[in-house]
């Protein structure tokens, strides 16, 4: 019933396989459209949404900097420190959050 196609991915231009048993698989959840993307565009772009859901990746974030309010050292946040809130080191963040 199902022939291997071979699609054109919307992302990087390059052609892609799509099977006859992954189209058999699409019609099995219901999916009534082709994949768009290739398989490494997919998964790219997965990883993006997967990162962008947490907020952006470590690296990318901006860091402020404050000092700790239980040992006193100089730490960095992904948040802006507030004068109303205390503000924790990592070490003092977990140590407080395990008990």
């Amino acid at each position: 019933m199902y022939q291997d196609k071979t699609l054109v991915c919307k992302d990087c231009g390059k052609e892609f396989s799509f099977s006859a048993s992954e189209q058999e698989f699409f019609a099995s959840k219901g999916y009534e459209n082709e994949p768009g993307r290739c398989p490494a565009c997919r998964s790219t772009r997965r990883e993006r949404e997967r990162t962008d859901r947490r907020g952006g990746r470590r690296e990318d974030r901006e860091m402020f900097q404050a000092v700790c309010a239980r040992c006193g050292a100089q730490t960095s946040v992904p948040f802006k420190p507030r004068s109303d809130r205390p503000v924790y080191c990592r070490d003092c963040y977990q140590s407080n959050r395990s008990k």
